[in-house]
């Protein structure tokens, strides 16, 4: 059960030892959840790095990594520029190895939970470890905000460089965002969708703060007087059933997109392409997210914001990063739920699915019913 204003979120421990990388990190378990849920997080897409001729183009910038972690919290350069950029390019991208203090003797629990589920008041949740000893997927949940019942907001976090930005926020996305309502009137047309931006914008400020140069992918959804307002920065995804008909409503913010290459590039980044994947400084295939302090330049925070009235004939939403989407499309997905009327259970198909056609990635997949915010004018 979720306490009423609080997000809600998991967190893992872990202990890792790879080629250049060694971590340990500790547990926390969160005295609010009757079954001690665990948020996870994801990590860097690629460390390694190939030959020059590889590279295609525009000024490098290095990356780092880092981990962290969470606990519950309370509510409360032109186009003209690039020429001159190539002209002093450095080399290679290096990654530098993590090694945080092991602050609990508890690392020998971070397999425990390879997957968890939770069956909240709204919402349906099943997060599975994929291939990395660290999990790195994450979530947030505020339910009966500001004390309206019809007031909530949900948001999956797909991490990358280690778990300290998607710790932060899953933390702190909900609070700022829900802080900049209360300061706009929105009822005055954009202010509403200025206060999420001013959100993401201002948890990326934060968190670039702190020197750690870890990222997070997210996608949230604020519920408020009838109407969805989606925003994401990134590949994490939001799917709305309409009467069994699945709408996409969220664009993937990845290098592929003919409008994110050319903002990168007239910025002054390179992109390079490995095993057939363009990334931003050979690092990272998405293009935007909050943190990356060292590619900040091109890896922006600022959100693409959707808003869509509460309809009759909406039914629900599923966000799931990009371990789902990327093996299962959207209409399957919206199709086995409706043949399934446990959201948990639909949501654990969904995620064995995805891992039957082969993928290795952390999976996270939220349900969240809309019939329980439907106002009168929404079901006449």
């Amino acid at each position: 059960m979720i306490k009423k204003g609080n997000i809600s979120q998991q967190t893992q421990g872990c202990a890792m030892e790879r080629k250049g990388l060694h971590c340990g990190e500790e547990i926390m378990q969160e005295s609010t959840m009757a079954h001690h849920d665990q948020a996870y997080q994801k990590g860097l897409h690629d460390k390694s790095s190939r030959s020059d001729s590889d590279v295609l183009k525009r000024k490098f910038g290095p990356d780092s990594v880092r981990i962290m972690k969470v606990r519950e919290g309370d509510q409360n350069k032109g186009a003209g520029g690039a020429p001159d950029l190539m002209k002093n390019r450095p080399g290679r991208l290096v990654v530098p190895p993590y090694c945080p203090q092991v602050e609990f003797a508890q690392v020998d629990r971070k397999l425990e939970n390879k997957q968890f589920e939770i069956q909240g008041r709204y919402f349906s949740l099943v997060s599975r470890k994929g291939r990395r000893e660290v999990m790195e997927d994450g979530y947030g949940v505020m339910i009966d905000i500001l004390g309206d019942a019809k007031l909530a907001f949900f948001a999956v976090i797909d991490g990358h460089g280690g778990r300290a930005a998607v710790d932060y926020v899953a933390e702190n996305l909900g609070k700022n965002i829900v802080n900049g309502i209360q300061n706009v009137d929105c009822k005055v047309d954009g202010r509403l969708e200025q206060a999420i931006r001013g959100g993401y914008l201002a948890t990326d400020k934060e968190f670039l703060s702190q020197g750690v140069s870890s990222g997070a992918c997210a996608a949230t959804v604020l519920l408020k007087d009838g109407e969805l307002h989606v925003a994401n920065a990134g590949d994490c995804r939001v799917v709305l059933s309409r009467n069994g008909v699945a709408d996409v409503l969220t664009n993937d913010h990845r290098v592929n997109r003919e409008d994110e290459r050319l903002r990168i590039e007239n910025s002054g980044g390179f992109l390079h392409c490995r095993n057939g994947i363009w990334r931003v400084h050979g690092s990272l295939a998405v293009s935007r997210a909050i943190g990356d302090l060292h590619l900040k330049q091109w890896i922006i925070s600022d959100p693409e914001i959707k808003r869509v009235p509460l309809t009759s004939d909406c039914q629900f939403l599923i966000m799931a990063s990009d371990g789902l989407w990327d093996k299962v499309n959207e209409q399957e997905a919206v199709d086995l739920i409706l043949r399934d009327k446990n959201s948990t259970e639909s949501c654990k198909k969904l995620v064995d699915i995805s891992l039957s056609r082969g993928n290795s990635d952390d999976i996270t997949v939220m349900v969240i019913n809309l019939r329980d915010f439907a106002t009168n004018a929404c079901v006449n």
